[in-house]
């Protein structure tokens, strides 16, 4: 199959590219050419400007060869994924977007944005979304700037709409591994809270699932939560991690609220294993 890739040489990008040459897909990716990741030879690239985020727009080689699949690494709102959809609608056999959990109305409960109670047990693809739209508009210095614009609700709102051009999403979550979060912050700035649950998902594996959902024709018109089976407290992470000494999070939160994600249905509706164990990827993140 043909593969374009909307971004994909930073982080969870080339992971996805490698897989998808591995298994011997045809894969295409459009990016600015100001990361240049180490990837096959057999990629074609595609570089230019307008791959800078937002990406609104698409030069006529991302269109020629054809894609049967397009996933789109970096859809932020509901414009640049409605440009998305118009350039590859009736082209295109689907398309793939990245979301996050912080579409849930947890995380607007955990970051102080939604009124009532907590959200207890883990969150599953049908939980309560945000109420409170741009959660980081307050940090904006610009409306050109990313926090005033980012929205994944709408973004997953314009991509679930388009009838002409199926859609999966894909809800990820805190992803880390060599390149970013490799220094497990995530968990060693929230060891005052070891009672607190946020799911993790190591960069390969993550990768994995977006592979797989990209291919499994079952994930047309499908949503999935990504992350790790079980989400463990912040105290039992750090039972495996060597001691530090980062400074704790400052940040004010409510961290009665987890943010665990039930990851029931990707597992069962596609297969989904994690193809790299949670020793190894602990182990491969910490070596740098």
């Amino acid at each position: 199959m043909r593969f374009l890739i909307i971004g994909g040489t930073k982080f969870i990008g080339p992971y996805v590219v490698r897989e998808l040459i591995r298994n011997g897909h045809d894969v295409t990716v459009f990016h600015r050419g100001e990361s240049e990741a180490d990837l096959p030879s057999e990629v074609r690239h595609v570089r230019s400007p307008l791959a800078a985020i937002p990406v609104v727009q698409f030069p006529s080689e991302v269109l020629h060869p054809t894609p049967d699949i397009v996933i789109h690494m970096i859809p932020m709102g509901a414009d640049d994924t409605q440009a998305a959809v118009d350039a590859f609608h009736g082209l295109a056999k689907r398309l793939v977007c990245l979301s996050s959990g912080d579409v849930y109305r947890a995380y607007g409960v955990f970051m102080g944005l939604e009124p009532g109670p907590i959200e207890v047990g883990l969150l599953n693809e049908s939980s309560p979304l945000r109420s409170t739209l741009f959660p980081y508009r307050a940090q904006a210095k610009s409306t050109s700037d990313l926090a005033h614009y980012y929205e994944k609700i709408l973004m997953e709102e314009r991509a679930a709409s388009a009838a002409e051009l199926p859609a999966t999403i894909l809800r990820l979550p805190k992803v880390y591994g060599p390149g970013n979060n490799s220094d497990l912050a995530t968990v060693y700035q929230f060891r005052h809270q070891p009672q607190w649950r946020w799911t993790h998902g190591y960069v390969e594996n993550i990768a994995h699932a977006i592979v797989l959902a990209s291919l499994h024709e079952r994930a047309v018109g499908r949503t999935y939560n990504v992350g790790e089976e079980y989400t463990p407290t912040v105290g039992e992470r750090l039972q495996t991690l060597p001691p530090s000494d980062m400074p704790v999070s400052t940040m004010p939160a409510n961290f009665g609220q987890d943010m665990a994600y039930d990851t029931t249905r990707i597992r069962l509706e596609l297969g989904y294993r994690e193809p790299v164990a949670r020793e190894e990827c602990i182990s491969r993140t910490l070596a740098g």
